[in-house]
């Protein structure tokens, strides 16, 4: 009986762990069908993602099958010649019924852009139809406030700005001569952008290194060589000096040694005798290279020799006490000439550089030696101040001292000619220079002067047309016949508009007279350059009777930028409209056709 009991014992217990076993096979199955299902409900949301629309529309893959991917495995691509408008061929790939053209092709073709970029790590390819930026007003335009959006304005940078001249302080152009010119426009664009850089940007860091009073330098002072502090009681501050006298050798120069980054803007006030020299050694904090910038008693612009750079700040400086205000990167980047192409000049980052050293040769005397992040208001006072002393007393105007051919039909203007634009944009930076001094007459007087040439036909030697008889156009380029540029004529409105707005009353009526004028010339003449998927650069279609001058799309976004900041002045609705149409036609938009 107790083997019996025994048996059935084992029996069960057998029957229960094989029930065990099925059990832990079954919750297995069930979990890895569980997880099967789970994978391929994900994988399906993941393939069907992105079909529909999304931020950026999808455009069909293949056109030949409804837009639908081909079904055939086997379907290979094919090269194939494509015959462009029956004149010449090109290289194409067939894949299935879609054809496919080199974007290369169609770049040039379309005048359209694009590059191939990398976006959280998988690449793409981006299309532009233009290279325009449109830079919307922050608010209404305030005359003395930022001149349009010139705060992104880096002239001295250009590649037609051959380097900054140490005499006056102001750019040197090579737009249409390559010995270089002082070009009013160029000139007034400058200050302009300085002035709009000092009310966008943080306050500058300065260091002052050397003042002869409170703040006193470790110069290193070979023997042979002295340097004393001194007061000056000749120079209106009254203040403390250094003045220093070495041998001619190098070797003999006294040394101020450095470390210091970032804060690259060099200002001081130099007082120098015959063959005397100040100079500042730059290092290039990657490859460890040094540089040396010159500032010497010559008159000519620029000399380059090796890694030193020399720049003449005048005969007519020497034994006069001078200011010089320098950005010692630009200085060094316009005198390399390995970095004479755009490419090679972007290498070099102003976080690259550091000033290593000062050293004073000759004879002479400085003071207020400082370095800082930026001196923005000294170049615009660089460029007001030299508009002052190259304004013509009879004329009111800044002469532009090179021929000029605007293009064939055209006459040439001869060197001295002068430009509504130029006028425009430094009577702007004057009126700005008058409101800043609170009130040096000097500036006013200067931009009121440059009114004259507004009443004086173009033929006469001025800047005004006429189209059509009756309406009046202040001209950029005075030719002969008229070319009615359009950039130019609303920069000189803004010209005027700032001056009627900062001049006191009874000195202004001219200024709104001439802009009341222009803005109506304007409302009836700007519809004028729509071509229906952009803008013409000028009317010479109209004047020569030949094709029109299209605007490339860095002119025609000057012209969309214009016209809106011109919207916040008059509420007039043709020119905000014109203004949002001009600007579609920057992303493909076209005017409707039949």
């Amino acid at each position: 009986m107790t083997a019996l009991k025994h048996g059935v014992s084992a029996s069960a217990d057998q029957k229960t762990r094989f029930f065990l076993v099925i059990m832990r096979l079954n919750l297995k199955f069930l979990l890895i069908i569980l997880c099967v299902t789970v994978a391929l409900i994900t994988f399906a949301l993941w393939a069907n993602c992105g079909v529909g629309q999304g931020l950026v529309p999808k455009w069909p893959q293949h056109h030949g099958d409804g837009g639908k991917r081909s079904d055939n495995p086997f379907e290979q691509t094919e090269e194939i010649d494509c015959i462009i408008n029956q004149e010449y061929s090109i290289g194409c790939r067939k894949e299935g019924e879609e054809v496919y053209l080199p974007f290369s092709f169609l770049q040039k073709y379309f005048d359209v852009y694009g590059s191939l970029n990398v976006v959280d790590g998988s690449r793409r390819f981006d299309w532009t139809h233009s290279y325009g930026k449109v830079n919307y007003p922050k608010g209404a335009y305030d005359p003395r406030g930022i001149f349009m959006y010139f705060e992104n304005y880096n002239v001295e940078m250009r590649d037609r700005v051959k380097c900054i001249s140490a005499i006056d302080g102001v750019p040197i152009s090579t737009q249409w001569e390559s010995q270089g010119y002082f070009y009013a426009t160029q000139i007034a664009q400058f200050g302009l952008s300085h002035y709009s850089k000092n009310l966008t940007e943080p306050e500058p860091r300065r260091k002052t290194v050397e003042d002869g009073d409170r703040e006193l330098a470790d110069w290193i002072v070979p023997k042979g060589s002295t340097l004393n502090r001194t007061l000056d009681r000749a120079r209106p501050s009254a203040g403390g000096v250094v003045s220093f006298s070495t041998g001619k050798s190098f070797d003999t120069a006294i040394l101020l040694p450095m470390d210091h980054v970032l804060d690259l803007v060099l200002s001081v006030d130099v007082l120098l005798r015959p063959n005397s020299t100040l100079c500042v050694t730059l290092q290039n904090r990657e490859t460890q290279k040094l540089y040396r910038v010159y500032y010497i008693l010559v008159d000519f612009l620029i000399g380059v020799q090796d890694e030193n750079i020399y720049y003449g700040i005048g005969l007519n400086s020497t034994g006069v006490w001078k200011h010089l205000t320098r950005d010692l990167f630009v200085d060094l980047q316009k005198g390399l000439p390995q970095y004479a192409s755009t490419d090679k000049r972007r290498k070099m980052r102003r976080t690259e550089l550091k000033v290593i050293e000062i050293s004073l040769l000759g004879n002479g005397s400085i003071d207020n030696l400082t370095l800082s992040t930026s001196e923005h208001i000294a170049h615009f006072y660089d460029a007001a101040e030299w508009l002052i002393r190259h304004q013509d007393p009879s004329t009111g105007g800044w002469p532009i001292p090179v021929r000029r051919k605007l293009g064939s039909g055209f006459g040439e203007l001869a060197r001295g000619w002068y430009s509504a634009m130029a006028q425009g944009h430094a009577i702007s930076l004057l009126a700005r220079a008058y409101y800043h001094s609170k009130g040096d007459k000097r500036y006013l007087r200067a931009a009121l002067d440059g009114l004259k040439l507004f009443r004086i036909p173009s033929y006469q030697g001025g800047v005004l047309a006429t189209f059509l008889g009756k309406y009046a156009w202040y001209e950029e380029y005075p030719t002969t016949p008229h070319s009615f540029v359009l950039n130019g004529f609303i920069y000189s409105l803004l010209g005027l508009y700032d001056l009627n707005s900062t001049a006191p009353a009874n000195q202004s009526n001219e200024a709104a007279v001439l802009f009341e004028q222009g803005m109506t010339s304007l409302k009836k003449m700007l519809l004028l350059y729509d071509t229906g998927s952009g803008t013409s650069y000028d009317l010479r279609h109209f004047t020569l009777g030949i094709a029109p001058n299209l605007a490339r799309w860095d002119y025609h976004a000057t012209h969309v930028n214009q016209l809106l900041l011109l919207a916040t002045i008059d509420s007039d609705p043709l020119i905000s409209q014109t203004a949002e149409r001009w600007k579609n036609y920057m992303v493909g938009k076209r005017a409707p056709h039949n």
